[in-house]
């Protein structure tokens, strides 16, 4: 079985998690496959952006049980020696969607996280589920959920393991927008961003989110000053302000390769 699905509609790459027996759970080989894909379409010009979903009725269900209980019981807990980071995803340059068909738990949540828009489907069930298996907040969402939901609220989903779907989602910031189908809508806004938005600056953009998280405010600005000369340098605001005022979609160029 393909581990990972590739299609490709227009500028927008799909991947899907393809274990739909296994609710997508994730092991080393889905890991694998997905960020190989990940980085692929990094340099290819014709993706503009990435939308991530899951085959069946899961997006993804936390990491496979089998590994975990292998783990539990042996006491091999060794740490891993992996190609890539799990945190690859974040280093992504082109926008990185999560369309969330249904659930996602523990390590498969952490992954929606580490996209830069989730949408979510109504029926959705997304929870942290990590202190329900006697575990601890992994892999970084300790640092991601408070940013995006406050820490109280972030305390309330890792403390209790509760299941939050769809709606509630929204209204707690975890996810952007909930819609059905999820994969259209996610792709809808992926196309947009692929027909009207320079790649340049979208990579840029990202950079800044994720670094100004960490720096003071007047460092911020002081950095986006710097960036904003970048900007007037590259043909891209060129072609924005003249597609602008003639009235036409914009031709942006590719990223370069890395």
């Amino acid at each position: 079985m393909t581990l990972v699905l590739a299609e490709h509609r227009g500028p927008v790459l799909v991947l899907t998690l393809n274990r739909p027996d296994r609710l997508n759970a994730w092991n080393d080989d889905l890991e694998n496959a997905y960020f190989a894909l990940l980085d692929e379409a990094e340099d290819d010009p014709g993706v503009r952006a990435i939308v991530v979903t899951g085959a069946g009725r899961g997006f993804c269900a936390g990491a496979d049980m089998s590994d975990l209980e292998e783990a539990s019981t042996t006491g091999d807990l060794r740490p891993r020696t992996p190609s890539r980071p799990r945190t690859f995803p974040l280093t992504v340059r082109k926008p990185l969607i999560a369309a969330i068909n249904g659930a996602a738990a523990g390590l498969g949540l952490v992954e929606a996280l580490y996209c830069d828009i989730r949408f979510a489907a109504p029926a959705a069930k997304l929870i942290t589920a990590f202190a329900r298996r006697g575990l601890i907040a992994e892999y970084g969402i300790s640092w991601l959920l408070p940013r995006l939901i406050g820490p109280s609220r972030a305390l309330d989903l890792l403390l209790s393991g509760r299941v939050v779907e769809g709606h509630e989602a929204r209204d707690l910031g975890l996810v952007d927008f909930v819609a059905e189908p999820v994969l259209d809508a996610a792709v809808e806004y992926a196309t947009e961003l692929a027909a009207h938005c320079s790649p340049a600056s979208m990579r840029v953009i990202k950079e800044q989110v994720h670094q100004d998280l960490d720096r003071t405010f007047e460092a911020a600005v002081a950095v986006a000053d710097r960036l904003m000369l970048d900007s007037f340098r590259r043909p891209d605001a060129a072609e924005g302000v003249k597609s602008h005022l003639e009235g036409r979609p914009p031709a942006f160029p590719p990223l370069d390769p890395r």
